[in-house]
């Protein structure tokens, strides 16, 4: 089974102004789809087609530093896509019920929360993703280099997920990193995704 690019869950100019229609083109258009071409490429003939993407993406994890990151920036972005909506975002109202309650318990309220997920995406050195993940039971905010992700650091599952890598942001910000992470998080965020994938993880 091949791997695909699923299309966006939006028009490309849904996302505005906090990320334009451009950066949407080229990030998905061009630099998820080579990640899907070269994952393929890379994939052919190594039995990987029985696994589901998130089982590949840690079978491959040291063994296979090429092919895992095309899958882990694969499976990274099937998932971003999704983490985005318009008029996504909000404050602590916007979060799910159960969602918000594991925040306050685990991560210390919203708003600690909020500053720690955009602390980690502004320190991550070079590319990367910052990560909001449920690991034995309890929700924790991480930072990842390059495709890897929680997935693959102590089996973690990721809940929400913000590329860092610069064809995420440069074209709307420059390099002003902290401003698109804060942008990001207030404005795009799609807590139902991460909902989902919170009480999926339970």
């Amino acid at each position: 089974m091949a791997y695909e690019l699923p299309p966006l869950p939006y028009a490309y100019d849904a996302l505005g102004p906090y990320m334009s229609k451009e950066t949407l083109e080229f990030h998905h258009d061009k630099h998820h789809q080579a990640y899907v071409t070269n994952g393929n490429k890379l994939a052919e003939g190594k039995g990987l087609e029985v696994l589901e993407l998130e089982d590949a993406v840690k079978e491959v994890f040291g063994k296979d530093p090429a092919l895992f990151n095309n899958l882990g920036q694969h499976y990274n972005h099937v998932h971003f896509w999704n983490w985005m909506k318009p008029n996504g975002g909000g404050g602590a109202s916007k979060v799910p019920a159960a969602l918000l309650k594991a925040i306050e318990s685990d991560l210390g309220g919203f708003d600690k929360f909020r500053a720690d997920f955009i602390n980690a995406g502004t320190t991550q050195f070079g590319s990367g993703w910052a990560w909001l993940s449920l690991k034995d039971g309890k929700l924790q905010v991480t930072k990842t280099a390059n495709g890897e992700s929680p997935l693959v650091h102590g089996n973690a599952k990721p809940l929400l997920g913000v590329d860092v890598w610069e064809h995420s942001y440069y074209i709307d910000y420059r390099n002003a990193r902290p401003k698109y992470l804060e942008a990001w998080f207030d404005n795009l965020v799609n807590w139902e995704h991460v909902e989902f994938l919170f009480e999926e993880a339970r």
